[in-house]
């Protein structure tokens, strides 16, 4: 197998309750099953040798590899291309429903389209992050590899019906090798299966056509319900389909990222586990689903965070800021010692210790999202009402107190500016909600807390010699997460005090149009090592600009960040100094925040008059 790809040398295919990354190579080297969060059965991103891979790639040739999806799909083509023949593999997951279940299916299809080549087939599953030992059988249609957490099935499948012309088949210590020649126009499939109740068997190649058909229309159908016409189509509907791939369609729940543990510094310790459901994710997301029309997913959405609201409510506790897709929320963090780490980068964490934080912004980021929902005519419940209701009387009682802030820094708590900025978003949304319903709460209270807050960040929250709004009160660290400050409503874009934040912004923490969350050697963590700059601060930045008046700052730094997404348009979680993508890959809220902010880019370009 290739040495460590780049992280951003990947495509996404997934099935609606778990997913996989394909090298630009066409290996799959990051599967979970049966959901994002289990755990692995390839894991080769993170460990070439110990964490597993299922490699197809041609043998004995000089070849390049150019990899696109399927138009509107999220069917993935890995091409490779020499003098002597041109061959591709066709990756997808048929989807597989609302109904949580263990068996999913990864379908790779071989086609020959030009000359002949010999394809090299090499399967080396390691069950539960490389932790279990597993067992092969070689079988007249197929393989089976069991361990004692599940199985993984391989089907094969041709046009005439046979079974693939083998040339060798070996077993490589319970890994499977295989050669096959393919000539023009000659086609196969592998399809692999977890959980499968029966043996390996040939599969009729019109049943994988049919499989392929049917994902196809699938995707197609659902991304003809968007109803975004603007500038940036391709982006935005490509971000559209990578953020439904990471929901879980048995509650709803979208997660963070599929991958876990991938570096946010090459050779650093800033490795955490996505494969959650953030509050704050999951709210934005349902601001970006609705900017595009897709209310079905937005009330799946609102349906998840509704029952989150109700449980906060019902024990008068916070919000947890993450939960899994099932909605608990045990995320016991452990480190995998035996996996070496992307390129090194360890530790390789799973779950998150995060999870017991204490981060206040979330409940303004929830209230956001049921007002946005109500809006659309989503209406809460009334026992979710009134568990909205105790959650936030808690608020008032709770909302004035150092936090582990958005950035769930692992050093003491502080006075974070944006928690007390995203507290005055919940009560200023509760009050709209009971206002605009009729429905009841203690609304003078929460005006009252409302205004207490809005008064204290203007006195301790903007530094005057800084000339900002700042990380934490009597700090004068700079933090890109106030760039929403105006969006939220808090502050008009035209405000001297908002100005002279955007320009120190400007100053302190954007590089060539690229921009930090902040600066990890002036605000301690409690973590060591340094970091990229976030895609999700970006694309915020660009909406600061364009709502400032700065369209034409604001396009160009659009732009420009379209050439930091990967071959397919997909984006991890930050931008390293090289220019390459590192994080979790791809990353929700980095989709999220480029589709927020192309609709409000697109709309205040339009209203200038601006040609498309």
């Amino acid at each position: 197998m290739e040495d460590y790809p780049a992280i951003e040398d990947h495509g996404l295919i997934g099935d609606l309750q778990t997913a996989a990354l394909v090298t630009r190579k066409g290996t799959i080297d990051w599967f979970c099953a049966p959901r994002f969060d289990s755990p692995s059965i390839f894991a080769g991103i993170l460990d070439r040798v110990r964490g597993g891979y299922f490699s197809i790639v041609p043998d004995g040739v000089q070849y390049v590899s150019k990899q696109l999806y399927l138009p509107n799909t999220p069917i993935l083509i890995t091409r490779f291309i020499s003098a002597d023949g041109v061959g591709e593999i066709v990756d997808f997951m048929p989807v597989t429903g609302e109904q949580a279940t263990d068996r999913h299916s990864i379908v790779r299809i071989i086609n020959m389209v030009r000359g002949e080549m010999r394809f090299r087939t090499l399967c080396r599953p390691r069950f539960d992050y490389g932790r279990e030992q597993h067992e092969l059988a070689i079988l007249p249609n197929g393989a089976v590899f069991r361990a004692p957490s599940g199985s993984l099935t391989l089907h094969l499948s041709r046009p005439d019906g046979r079974t693939l012309p083998v040339e060798n088949v070996q077993d490589l210590g319970a890994d499977l090798l295989a050669f096959t020649t393919m000539h023009e126009n000659d086609s196969a499939a592998i399809i692999m299966e977890t959980a499968c109740p029966d043996g390996p068997r040939v599969i009729p190649f019109g049943e994988i056509q049919e499989l392929f058909e049917a994902t196809r229309d699938y995707w197609r159908r659902w991304l003809d319900r968007s109803r975004y016409t603007g500038r940036w189509r391709d982006m935005v509907e490509r971000s559209a389909i990578t953020l439904k791939l990471m929901t879980y369609a048995p509650t709803g729940a979208m997660i963070a990222a599929p991958t876990a543990s991938l570096p946010e510094e090459l050779g650093g310790t800033r490795n955490w586990d996505y494969r959650y459901t953030w509050i704050r994710d999951t709210s934005f997301s349902v601001r970006a689903l609705l900017g595009l029309g897709f209310t079905e997913e937005a009330t799946r959405y609102t349906d998840w965070l509704d029952e989150r609201v109700r449980e906060a409510g019902n024990s008068s506790a916070p919000l947890k800021i993450m939960y899994r897709v099932d909605g608990s929320s045990d995320l016991h963090e452990e480190v995998l010692e035996h996996l070496e780490g992307y390129h090194g980068s360890g530790p390789v964490r799973i779950g998150n210790g995060a999870a017991d934080q204490l981060q206040l912004d979330i409940h303004g980021e929830a209230l956001d999202a049921m007002l946005l929902a109500d809006e659309q005519g989503i209406r809460a419940s009334h026992q979710v009402w009134r568990s909205t209701v105790r959650m936030i009387d808690w608020l008032c009682d709770n909302w004035d107190q150092p936090d582990a802030g958005i950035w769930e820094s692992r050093s003491h708590p502080r006075d974070y500016t944006f928690g007390r900025l995203m507290s005055w978003v919940a009560f200023d949304r509760a009050i709209r909600l009971a206002n605009r319903s009729g429905r009841p709460g203690d609304v003078p209270r929460w005006v009252q807390h409302r205004d207490a807050i809005y008064n204290q960040i203007m006195a301790r929250g903007y530094h005057r010699g800084r000339r900002a709004f700042v990380q934490a009160y009597g700090e004068d660290v700079l933090d890109a997460s106030l760039l929403i400050m105006p969006s939220v409503g808090f502050i008009t874009p035209t405000d001297p005090l908002w100005q002279s934040t955007l320009h120190a912004i400007d100053r302190g923490l954007v590089s060539d149009s690229l921009v930090h969350r902040y600066k990890p050697s002036e605000a301690p963590d409690g973590l060591p090592g340094d970091e990229g700059t976030f895609n999700m601060c970006t694309f915020w930045y660009v909406a600061a600009l364009a709502c400032s008046g700065r369209l034409e700052d604001a396009r160009l730094v659009f732009e420009k960040m379209f050439t930091f997404s990967n071959h397919l348009r997909l984006y991890a979680e930050e931008i390293a100094l090289t220019g390459q993508q590192i994080g979790n890959f791809p990353q929700a809220f980095s989709h999220l925040a480029l589709i927020t902010t192309a609709v409000t880019l697109d709309g205040l370009l339009d209203a200038e008059g601006w040609r498309r």
